[in-house]
């Protein structure tokens, strides 16, 4: 029985993706439920897999093309599948010994094929590029992450650069006398997050308004009780769950800032879900704290630690990922001392956390060294006015100072 194999019914925030590679061709046996293609969207990866058993059959749509909901991309005729240790004559197949397989044959990376283009094109070592697709496969942008890391010009380019300029040009990277260059296409997720942050631009009036904290109190706290809080919990005390706890008390304070524009109207959101920015292999995604008030602080730190590992190997789905009433970004991880971050829209605000510095610091009327956080808000100035931002970062301020205060609700 013939059996047409679909794209996932998208969500209304997703119009079409990109096919970015086949798990398995014509002819090969698929079990049901089996892993056959991976789209990319604008937010997340889809797998397409096996409806049933059977045999997949032709392939209505190559890599690299754009697919939508629901489209037919492929066929397969439904039926037994062949035990993997019979040969086709019903034979058990042989069994190869570890001297004919070779002892690093399990080693051996599994390479998507965008990727190993660009690895062939570079003449790189796959054995030092981390893979984060299933099963560790590496993925094109692995490679393009690897590259970005080393920043050095490959092999092909080295050799690029010695030849004479009449030499012909090199299909891979275009090069002309000791200026090499290189070109790769964005990433779906990336094309859409430049979109979407040069929208966001042209049609919200941004500010930053800038505060500092003293993280003394929040690190001797966590000092205390990080060991048992982790024995508990299962889970380490980090700085972010103060900070998403003193954000809830600063938004049910100021609901202008939870809020967003839509035409004409104002929507006012009667429920709290923070975006927690996660740098990926793909670019920045953003998962989302469902209802962070009905939070412990354990659950935050066990939902953003769990996010952080997926967002790596490209696990989160999209219900994840979508929506959101208030953001916050951790820029100080990568050593970043101050910044002013771009709205996600339609979110009216954001709050940026930078890294930790010693500072002189004016404690009752005496200069002493202080572990320091600069704060940034970015708010949208058509809802949010400048009295409310500033009360909203002193309100962020004083909470993570003083975390009694979160406890006693003053």
């Amino acid at each position: 029985m013939a059996i047409d194999i679909k794209v996932a019914q998208f969500p209304e925030s997703v119009t079409e993706g990109t096919l970015i590679e086949w798990h398995k061709q014509p002819g090969e046996p698929v079990r049901q439920d089996e892993l056959l293609a991976e789209i990319e969207t604008d937010k997340v990866v889809f797998e397409v897999n096996a409806p049933e058993d059977g045999v997949l059959g032709d392939l209505l749509v190559q890599q690299g093309d754009t697919v939508s909901s629901e489209q037919v991309i492929a066929r397969m005729q439904a039926g037994d599948v062949p035990q993997p240790d019979t040969e086709s004559s019903g034979t058990p197949a042989k069994t190869k010994t570890p001297s004919q397989t070779g002892s690093t044959a399990e080693e051996e990376p599994k390479i998507a094929p965008a990727a190993k283009k660009l690895i062939a094109e570079h003449e790189l070592d796959a054995s030092l590029i981390k893979g984060t697709g299933k099963g560790r496969r590496i993925l094109k942008e692995d490679v393009q992450a690897y590259l970005e890391q080393t920043d050095k010009p490959s092999a092909a380019e080295t050799t690029q650069q010695s030849r004479p300029a009449s030499s012909s040009p090199s299909t891979s990277d275009t090069t002309e006398g000791e200026r090499p260059q290189k070109r790769v296409p964005m990433s779906r997720l990336r094309a859409r997050v430049a979109e979407r942050l040069v929208e966001v631009q042209q049609t919200a009036a941004i500010l930053t308004t800038f505060n500092e904290i003293d993280m003394q109190p929040v690190m001797d706290l966590r000092a205390r009780y990080k060991d048992k809080f982790e024995k508990q919990h299962g889970v380490k005390l980090g700085f972010m769950s103060f900070f998403v706890k003193a954000c809830l008390e600063a938004l049910q304070r100021f609901p202008e800032i939870n809020a967003s524009i839509d035409g004409e109207e104002i929507v006012y959101h009667g429920f709290y879900d923070i975006g927690i920015a996660v740098g990926s292999p793909r670019g920045l995604v953003v998962p989302i704290l469902r209802d962070a008030d009905a939070l412990s602080m354990a659950e935050i730190e066990k939902q953003i630690a769990d996010y952080g590992e997926r967002a790596q190997s490209g696990k989160l789905s999209l219900d994840e990922i979508t929506g959101g009433t208030f953001s916050v970004t951790n820029g100080g991880i990568f050593g970043s001392l101050l910044s002013t971050p771009i709205l996600n829209p339609p979110q009216s605000a954001i709050l940026g956390m930078h890294k930790i510095e010693k500072r002189p610091a004016v404690v009752e009327d005496e200069i002493v060294i202080r572990p320091m956080m600069y704060v940034a808000l970015s708010y949208d100035h058509r809802l949010v006015d400048g009295r409310e931002a500033v009360q909203f970062l002193v309100t962020i301020k004083e909470c993570v100072e003083d975390p009694a205060r979160m406890l006693l609700d003053v």
